[in-house]
């Protein structure tokens, strides 16, 4: 299933820019509840264990809002002006209670029961939200319990949460962030202007796909909707440090259309040359028919060896030997999800391998200290 946009590739003033110190900053929690999906952020990740006991519980607590989907609520309005975090938080005060409601909730059964505020009227709905919150523990169905019953006091606890993480910790770290998401919003725009929006986003890939011919780029989700990219509700483009290696996608109202991406300053961090020794490795492991034909397919979306052997057209066994090479290459991902393995591409590693051989090529061959390339 797809969510797809549609847009004409001359319409630019159909797209807007923002940034979010609020979204930043719950991105980061996201990041401090799922460490082993940022690699790059580790070192974020070292630094927030000396946040107090208190803090780091409520993080845990709130997790079930953050840790795979996100509040639409935090996605930034363009408004011409980048806001502070204090205006951020006066919007979120302005919120009707049953948004709120709302979209606490929404990780819980989304998907499963229709996207409408009004379903928590519905028992069968509420019944519905209690069944996924009981495996999450009495702190966290605490929360739900507000959710459903009290959704001003919840607002205040999750603004609580992020006011004392924020002077904590995140107030410091926005500094040095928000000068690089600012760099990305003029890098975006110059590219964008240069080239138009889809050599932009064909950046992105694989998260986000793109057809320029038919004006329409689109994104694997879980569920399907296409959406037009009308004058009066701009596309909002917001670059983010954290978000990275994902992309954030919003495509219902009333949250303006969106994609929150990596920022380009981190993209290039991830894209750092492969040694010589590791890029002969993965040069090996992609020099193979088989091996592209299985990467074509996962580039699709994730797949199972099940799945991949018979479009492959080889035994499950020959086509296991070939993906634990890639693997291993670092060229892909392996993911148990119930009883299968699920591989996915590891982007910034497919990246990295024309870097590399540019600056292996580029690099001066007279120094005498380099080390032998292996045979």
């Amino acid at each position: 299933m797809t969510i797809a946009f549609r847009l004409p590739r001359t319409a630019i003033d159909r797209l807007a820019f923002a940034y979010s110190p609020l979204l930043e900053a719950v991105l980061s929690l996201h990041v401090l509840v799922e460490p082993k999906h940022h690699p790059v952020q580790h070192p974020w990740v070292r630094a927030m264990r000396g946040l107090s006991p208190a803090l780091k519980r409520e993080i845990g607590a709130f997790s079930f809002a953050y840790r795979s989907y996100l509040p639409a609520f935090l996605l930034p309005v363009a408004t011409g002006e980048f806001p502070t975090f204090d205006d951020e938080i006066t919007r979120l005060r302005a919120l009707p209670p049953e948004m709120i409601s709302f979209e606490f909730t929404e990780p819980l059964v989304g998907g499963i029961i229709a996207r409408d505020p009004a379903r928590l009227d519905d028992p069968a709905a509420r019944a519905a939200v209690w069944e996924r919150a009981a495996p999450l523990g009495p702190v966290t169905n605490q929360l739900i319990q507000l959710a459903l019953d009290d959704p001003d006091a919840l607002r205040e606890r999750f603004i609580a949460l992020l006011s004392g993480y924020w002077d904590a910790a995140f107030h410091a770290e926005w500094r040095c962030v928000e000068a690089v998401v600012a760099q990305s919003v003029g890098e975006a725009g110059r590219q964008i202007a240069a080239e138009g929006l889809y050599a932009f986003l064909r950046g992105l890939w694989p998260e986000v796909r793109v057809d320029p011919g038919a004006e329409r780029f689109w994104l694997e989700r879980t569920h399907e909707h296409e959406v037009s990219i009308e004058p009066e509700t701009p596309f909002v483009l917001t670059p983010s440090v954290y978000v990275w290696p994902h992309v954030r996608v919003n495509c219902d109202p009333p949250w303006p259309p969106g994609l929150v991406f990596p920022a380009a300053g981190i993209v290039r961090a991830t894209r750092a040359p492969i040694p010589p020794e590791a890029l002969v490795g993965v040069l090996r492991a992609l020099a193979d028919d088989t091996r592209l034909r299985a990467l074509r397919f996962i580039a699709e979306r994730p797949r199972s060896t099940q799945e991949l052997a018979p479009l492959v057209g080889i035994t499950e066994a020959a086509l296991s030997k070939h993906l634990r090479l890639l693997a291993e290459a670092g060229v892909l991902r392996a993911q148990r999800e119930g009883y299968y393995v699920l591989y996915r591409l590891a982007p910034d590693r497919i990246a990295a391998v024309g870097t590399s051989v540019q600056a292996f090529l580029g690099a001066e061959t007279d120094v005498p200290s380099r080390s032998p390339v292996p045979s």
